[in-house]
């Protein structure tokens, strides 16, 4: 039997956070992910870091107050206060470990502005910030000779009554289902914008993994509702061109060329005016011709070769055809700022949170600081128990035994695949940029039908080695639970705030400054 002081599970820039401190302090730990280690999601944030590093022009207090204004009011402020004051503390540490960040010309960490910051407060390199944070904090793990598990699928907590002991985990490789132990559980399995499959600029791993496990353990989801989608990703193949485009002067066009909208205000704003334009069938361009060659291959050398690579186009020469795209989600499993649950022993950091530092908006620049900081912190604040047990596991053992039996046993006569890519064009549409109350009780009875079917769909590959097709099948399974979540949440909020708009409820309304929770009887308190 395998016991850890600590079980992460997740392997983006918050886990591998969490399990650089914790074992810095001599705990053991292991982390576990669904993937390779260095597929998560942290590479996609491009354009920068968020932290005051000096007083001369920005101070923690307009990070803060820029935070709070772009949740829209219902961020926390104590979890935005402790997230910005750590900000610089963070950023050293990350320097110290070896991250490439950009310098100015006096060798300072340079800095860029993202949309809705009073100042330009975003620490970078080049566009590759999350990619490179992330190999970074790789490189230490195994210096460490911390395990990871790769290729290892989150099934359920192990849990009595109030207290978590660990988790059950299908191994991908042999589709055998396995158990870890551990005196705490910490959930870093990202975020939820896979159930807009086909409209989002994320991995295909974003599939609310964690999430729903959480929630079957009995934890309340919160803000499931503020969906973020980023105004520029390219248009047909939702790649994402990052935020840095904008933030070093790039504007937003129609085809004549003429300027629509302040291209660095928050970006649900931005995303809307976007794709207002695209409803009303006219095209919309990033426009960067008039910044020279030198300058965008140093500054966005990612953003340079994706375009030529998949449309043959030239930053320098040419306007770049985008869209609006799902992104980020805001909501998650709630828990404090010390990432504290309401299970004794279980922990959530990263996207699959929800601690109050977002609100209705996310900030541009704030989830990779967000990520780094509360990792690194809950890694350094736990700490050893001689009091593991494996009490009371079989109940849960046995459940996705007979669960696993089923799927394998049984012929399904619908497809999951299909009905997948069903699911994320409606989601995209109707839960989407803008939302009104007949569109989502369209999306919540086409999602509950699919819930009432479940057992019709299942898998066509049979095999016990590297079942792909079996871990599809899960991943539809979690998505789909987490789709109806949205919608009811998004339905109750009968207002418009941040990235949720609803033209029947065009403006914000007081008695909605608050939060929205959701618990596993989808009632709303």
């Amino acid at each position: 039997m395998d016991k850890f002081d600590i079980v992460i599970v997740g392997s983006g820039g918050a886990a591998l956070s969490c399990a650089i401190s914790a074992k810095q302090k001599g705990l053991s730990v292991i982390v576990i992910t669904k993937s390779n280690a260095t597929a998560a999601q942290t590479a996609q944030a491009q354009g920068g870091i968020n932290s005051v590093l000096s007083n001369n022009d920005d101070t923690v207090k307009s990070h803060i107050d820029d935070t709070f204004k772009s949740s829209c009011e219902i961020g926390d402020k104590e979890s935005i206060s402790f997230m910005c004051e750590h900000g610089k503390d963070t950023i050293m540490w990350l320097d110290s470990l070896g991250v490439p960040f950009s310098r100015d010309n006096s060798n300072s960490i340079a800095q860029r502005k993202l949309g809705g910051a009073s100042n330009s407060r975003a620490c970078y390199s080049s566009d590759y910030t999350g990619l490179k944070i992330l190999h970074t904090l790789y490189d230490t793990v195994v210096k460490l000779q911390i395990p990871i598990l790769e290729h290892s699928f989150l099934l359920d907590l192990i849990k009595d009554e109030e207290k978590v002991y660990g988790i059950h985990y299908l191994d991908i490789k042999t589709t055998e289902i396995k158990q870890l132990f551990a005196s705490n559980v910490v959930l870093a399995t990202g975020g939820y914008s896979g159930t807009y499959h086909g409209f989002t600029t994320n991995s295909k791993d974003t599939t609310a993994d964690g999430i729903m496990a959480g929630f079957r353990a009995g934890l309340s989801l919160e803000n499931m509702e503020f969906v973020q989608f980023h105004p520029t990703a390219l248009k047909d193949r939702f790649i994402l061109i990052s935020e840095s485009a904008r933030g070093e002067g790039g504007y937003l066009v129609t085809k004549d060329g003429k300027r629509f909208v302040d291209e660095l205000q928050p970006r649900d704003i931005v995303a809307r005016e976007i794709y207002k334009k695209l409803l009303n069938n006219e095209e919309i361009f990033l426009d960067l011709r008039h910044i020279p060659k030198e300058k965008l291959l140093h500054l966005l050398p990612q953003e340079y070769k994706l375009i030529f690579k998949f449309t043959s186009l030239e930053m320098d020469k040419d306007l770049i055809p985008i869209t609006p795209a799902t992104h980020y989600t805001m909501g998650g499993l709630k828990c404090d700022k010390d990432s504290k649950t309401s299970l004794n022993n279980l922990y959530v950091i990263g996207e699959a949170s929800s601690n109050g530092v977002h609100g209705a908006n996310r900030l541009g620049g704030n989830s990779l600081l967000e990520i780094v900081l509360f990792g690194k912190k809950l890694g350094e604040s736990l700490s050893s128990s001689n009091t593991i047990t494996t009490k009371l596991t079989k109940t849960i053992l046995d459940k996705n035994l007979r669960d696993f039996e089923n799927i394998f046993n049984s012929t399904p006569s619908l497809d999951f695949y299909k009905i997948k890519k069903d699911l994320g064009k409606i989601m995209f549409q109707k839960v989407g940029l803008f939302r009104t109350k007949d569109g989502l009780e369209s999306a919540l009875e086409f999602v509950e039908n699919i819930i009432n079917n479940l057992d019709k769909f299942g898998i066509d590959d049979k095999s016990k080695l590297y079942n792909t097709n079996l871990q599809d099948f899960l991943e539809f399974r979690n998505i789909v639970w987490c789709a109806k979540t949205i919608i009811v949440s998004a339905l109750n909020r009968c207002e418009s705030r941040g990235s949720h708009f609803r033209n029947d409820f065009p403006t914000s309304i007081d008695s909605y400054k608050k939060t929205t929770i959701i618990n596993n009887t989808f009632m709303i308190k």
